[in-house]
């Protein structure tokens, strides 16, 4: 295949590399020998079972990072697919293959808008780095997370950063996030009094006692959302109670439930307000929360009209911004000062079988990114 791009030949060799969560399959060494040979100063950075790495080319400021994950998620049924998952193809101008679109897509477009710009502009202003890590897709324990916190400990401080999540929608740049909802997750137990159905005297039916707590959860409005933010969400995700039998009154129901919150309200005010309920239902309850991430937004500033410029320039789309979709690692990149985007491909088929994505779409996106690079680091 010599007649592909360089940014499409490098994405399908990502591809064919089953680099299924935490695995990297050795695609960070795949980039690193790409941009170490550009002066790419090369951090190799292990959290628990984890490979992260840290490239940086400069050092002065400011700092424009890539981010993105090598990482993927399993394939899900191989009978499904059309074609072998890590064994690339291009039909009718659409890449196949587990992780087209999220996002060694993106991973590819980084490396090489870098090969072309570096070319162009070697003795560029400020410092161009990648913050890769192959812990995205799973927990993000020893992931992005914990570069993070290496860098700050040292006082090393990323300006702007592009991650390379699929944000487009219908066309390459139509939608950017410039910032995620929070994401706040409980595991629920309520417990009741196990019994025979024909005796519900000498029972407690823990799921008759969480249903109107559950109903009023529901149908609570948390706030109305704001400008860039829709309002606050809850969803219950699982339930799990009974032990099979129709004769039983369960002792206990588990109850799996999250919010995604707008910067109109905090995770401690969620917390209070749920467990306050909880007790005026009078319910007999443990529960366990875990924050995902706190909200995060980058209204303006130089990032966002360089990114806006450029698609522009690029595709002749006037890009939206979105903070709509699920979290991303920049929820982690964010709070330290960042200004932050997300800007990918289309992310109509990511975690689907037959992942895919327009096979230009990803010469286009080099260009884009090397655009921005253009606008902010060439005086």
């Amino acid at each position: 295949m010599s007649d592909l791009s360089p940014t499409l030949q490098f994405a399908m060799d990502l591809i064919r590399r089953p680099s299924v969560t935490p695995e990297d399959a050795d695609c960070q060494e795949m980039m690193i020998s790409r941009l170490e040979p550009l002066g790419f100063h090369v951090e190799r950075l292990q959290f628990g079972d984890v490979k992260n790495v840290w490239l940086r080319r400069g050092s002065e400021g400011p700092v424009f990072a890539f981010a993105g994950h090598t990482d993927v998620v399993p394939t899900g049924s191989l009978e499904q697919w059309h074609t072998n998952p890590f064994q690339p193809e291009i039909h009718d101008g659409m890449l196949f293959g587990r992780g087209a679109a999220d996002m060694k897509g993106s991973l590819a477009a980084f490396t090489t808008a870098c090969e072309r710009f570096v070319q162009l502009n070697p003795d560029h202003s400020g410092s161009i780095a990648l913050l890769i890590t192959a812990d995205e897709e799973g927990p993000a324990i020893d992931g992005t997370v914990k570069v993070v916190e290496h860098l700050q400990q040292r006082g090393e401080k990323i300006d702007w950063c592009l991650v390379g999540e699929p944000s487009s929608t219908s066309t390459l740049g139509d939608v950017v996030k410039n910032g995620r909802r929070g994401s706040l997750g409980a595991d629920l137990w309520v417990k009741g009094i196990q019994g025979h159905v024909a005796y519900p005297h000498l029972a407690r039916n823990p799921i008759h006692q969480a249903l109107p707590f559950l109903d009023e959860l529901a149908t609570t409005e948390w706030d109305q959302g704001n400008d860039f933010f829709p309002p606050t969400s809850f969803q219950v995700s699982n339930i799990q109670s009974g032990t099979g039998a129709t004769n039983v009154i369960p002792g206990e129901v588990h109850v799996m439930f999250n919010f995604r919150f707008s910067t109109e309200t905090t995770a401690d005010k969620l917390k209070q307000h749920v467990e306050a309920m909880l007790s005026r239902h009078g319910l007999d309850y443990e529960i366990k929360w875990r924050l995902f991430g706190e909200p995060f937004l980058t209204s303006e500033g130089k990032l966002i009209e360089a990114t806006v410029e450029a698609i522009r320039e690029e595709t002749g789309i006037e890009t939206q911004l979105s903070t709509s979709g699920g979290t991303s690692d920049g929820r982690y990149i964010a709070p330290t000062g960042t200004q932050v985007i997300e800007l990918g491909p289309c992310n109509a088929t990511i975690h689907k079988v037959n992942e895919s994505v327009k096979a230009s779409d990803l010469d286009q996106l080099s260009h884009v990114y090397q655009n921005i690079l253009q606008r902010l680091l060439v005086k």
